[in-house]
Order: structure tokens, then sequence, then C-alpha cells
């Protein structure tokens, strides 16, 4: 579902301000390059135009159409993943801001200055703003069909409706306001409802998850936020997870300084023949300077320390093997999908080895049980901020202060979580006890 912002919080006085404003933005770094097919790398001249113009900074994009236009090559390039960004002058209005980014945060690691890991900030406490993402299919006119969600909680699929024609001007009918968004309804999906299993454009991998990140990079400055695409469904759970710990730890998402890198994961993709394949591929991780156990030992004055934070909590798995936690976008069933993706993972979900994501793990590290624990938390509800303190009570009265740093303590602790999945209205007598008896004390 697209994100929007709504910039004014009055009456619209014009007709500017009836339409939602989406957040503008000054340039995109890109998570991966493409290069020249295999069967094209033996085309000398394409491989010098390929390297020159790479070194000149131009797009992918406008690489391709060079190849194509001036050496009759179609599809010369195809995507590659990499372990550094992509910040380029010709995908930024002001390409100084892309020579500013790698200046601030680029690293010579024996291949010149590329961008490894640098720090981002949101402007939106809302995840889904920060990360707008959606189902689409593409045509070379642009958007043919994407997925919004109604408010009955279902996804649809959304097309633009035909353009009517004027009969008196024998032309096509202006529309105001822009062109009209409709159910899709025809006889691939006849009830409009997004569901992968049935959609040729999906099965036919033309129809993909897409996602942008939309940040600010500290000390660089613009009147906009800047991009970072993505279509794996990986990357986009783990960036969920990752700033649902900092609402919890917080409240918000403004004001807390992200970090963007890149880590290599084994992940497991269903092939042409359904099988389970296991392959590694380097993938978008974000996570935060922040500490966690500051927040969940329980302690009333605890607060947690930000940026200057001794340690950054792992907010993935360190043992770089993915585990689904649940996607927002998708239903599980939904993931199956094997096709590459701009990240190089594939949109498949991760369930091969039938691993149970709530079921302590004995290779588990504690920064994993505590990455476990709070989407548990999340998926109670206990992660909203008018609960977060009863939370801590609750936790410090069960198992005394400096409990999250103690594995058994966690342990139990996330038995009793799992639990509550199933009877949430003990637990909640639970830390309502908590919370009286703190009262009383």
């Amino acid at each position: 579902m697209n994100a929007v912002v709504q910039m004014f919080d009055h009456a619209p006085r014009s007709l500017v301000e009836e339409r939602a404003i989406r957040p503008p933005t000054i340039g995109k770094i890109r998570p991966g390059i493409k290069v020249l097919t295999r069967a094209h790398q033996a085309n000398e001249k394409a491989v010098k135009l390929y390297s020159d113009m790479v070194a000149a900074g131009e797009s992918f994009e406008a690489i391709g159409k060079v190849l194509e236009t001036s050496l009759k090559l179609r599809n010369a390039l195809i995507p590659r993943n990499v372990d550094y960004f992509v910040c380029r002058r010709s995908d930024f209005s002001n390409p100084d801001t892309a020579d500013e980014i790698l200046r601030l945060y680029g690293e010579d690691r024996g291949h010149g200055l590329r961008l490894y890991r640098f720090p981002i900030m949101f402007a939106f406490d809302d995840w889904l703003r920060n990360v707008p993402n959606q189902m689409a299919a593409y045509t070379t006119t642009g958007r043919q069909y994407f997925s919004e969600y109604d408010r009955d909680g279902k996804r649809y699929c959304k097309t633009y409706a035909p353009v009517e024609r004027n009969a008196r001007a024998q032309r096509a009918r202006r529309s105001f306001g822009g062109r009209l968004v409709v159910h899709r309804q025809d006889d691939d999906i006849p009830d409009g409802v997004c569901d992968p299993h049935v959609c040729p454009q999906y099965q036919d991998r033309k129809c993909n998850l897409t996602a942008n990140f939309l940040f600010a990079v500290p000390d660089v400055k613009g009147l906009g936020l800047i991009e970072l695409p993505t279509n794996s469904i990986y990357v986009l759970q783990k960036a969920y997870s990752a700033m649902q710990t900092v609402a919890l730890a917080r409240g918000r998402l403004t004001g807390t300084r992200f970090w963007l890198s890149k880590k290599e994961f084994d992940i497991t993709r269903i092939d042409d023949n359904g099988q389970a394949v296991r392959q590694k591929q380097m993938l978008t991780v974000l996570d935060a300077d922040i500490d966690l156990g500051a927040l969940l030992d329980g302690a009333e004055e605890a607060q947690p320390a930000l940026d200057a934070a001794s340690r950054a909590v792992a907010l993935l798995e360190s043992d770089g093997t993915v585990q689904s936690i649940g996607d927002p976008l998708l239903q599980p069933e939904q993931q199956a999908e094997d096709a590459l993706t701009g990240d190089g993972a594939s949109s498949g979900i991760d369930g091969a080895d039938g691993h149970d994501d709530d079921s302590p793990d004995p290779d588990e590290t504690l920064e994993d049980k505590r990455h476990r624990m709070s989407d548990l938390l999340h998926r109670l509800g206990l992660s909203q901020p008018e609960r977060q303190n009863g939370f801590r009570k609750y936790a410090h009265q069960t198992y005394g202060r400096g409990w999250i740093e103690r594995i058994a303590d966690v342990d139990a602790m996330n038995a009793r979580l799992k639990n509550a999945l199933d009877d949430p209205a003990s637990l909640d007598v639970e830390i309502q006890d908590a919370i009286a008896q703190a009262a009383y004390v």
C-alpha cells in the first residue's frame, strides 16, 4: 500500500491541498548493481561501453538504453548483489549530494570509495510511511495493477479505470484530479481480491513486492528524503521488526539514528520443481544503537540509552539464518516465491526446516531471544506506549531486576508470552495485578 503524508491539518483551501501529498524526494541510493549478461560479456564493444558509463556515474537504466540503441542489445543487463550500496551522482537532483554522502560515510576497502554502512533517520513514527510497499505489476507504459488494503482489512487488486471517450470531441474525456482507481474485475480476478495463488501476473513473475525506504541522511542537506528500493520480503520483514523494536523502546521512531548495511544470509527459495533450495544472499539490514535491556529491566526509572549505548542490540539473527516473523503485507502461505529480487533474495518464506519461530533454539544467543521477545510483545499489543509501563512492572516483579540479562529468565518470559497468544486475557490479569501491587507498595 502506498503511504502518503497529509501535510495540512486544516480544511482544504486550494486544489493542491485537496490531494494527499507524497513526501518529496531528492535522490535514490540503490541496493545493488547491474552487469552485462554472460552472453554479452564476450562483446568487446559492449564491455567497453558499459565500463566507461559506469566510471562516469551513469545510471544502469541509461546504460541499458545506450546498449540497446547503439549496439542493438536488448536486455543486456541483469541484477547482481553486492556487499555495498550504489550512490551515484545521476540518481540525485543535486549530484553533489551523492558526493557528500560518500565523503561522510564512504569507505575504501581496496576498490575505491563505496557506501557499505551509513546512518539514516526516519521522518515519520508510522513504519508504513517510512517503508511504503505494495504488490505491483508494471508494463512498458507504467503501473498496470497494484495492491491496496480497504477498510474491511482485505488486500485488493486495483487498476486504473479505462479512459472514457468524448463522443462530441472525438477524443479522450479529460479526468479531473488524476486517473480513477478501481477494483480489478476480470476473468482472472473476478472478485478484485489480491490473491497471488490465482493471479496470472504473479505466477508469471510480472507482479512482485515493491517497497522503498524513505529517510534522511544525517548531515546531508536537501529539501526532501532519500529513497532506497527493495523487493525482498526478507528485508521488509526484518526492517518492520527493527522499527517495532525501537517503537517499543521509545514510543516513537523519529529522533532515532538507524543504520543501513549489507549482510549475507542463508535463505530458502522454491525452485521451478517445487523444491526448497538454500542459497546465500546479501541483504539490506536495518539496525539501531539502542539499549533494549535498559527498557525491559523493569526499573521504574530505566530509560533506553540512545546513540551513547555501549553496544547495538542485534535486531537480526546473529548466525546469519533468516527466519520469518510474520509479514505485515503477505500471509505466510502467499510468500513462496522464487523470483530474484532487487536485493538478490527471493520473495519466499524460510520455512523449509519447519522451525517454530516462537520456540527456544539451543543455538540462539541472548540477543536472538530478545529479538523474538520483541516480536511476541508486538503481537500481544504490549508494544503500545500505554501498555509498556505495565509490562515493565510485571516483568520486574516476576523475575527481578536484571532479568533481561539472564537467559533462563528470558526463555521463561518468551514461553509465557507465547502461551498468552492463545489466552491473552490471563496475561492481562497478571499485568494488572502487578500494577496494583506496585501502586500499593
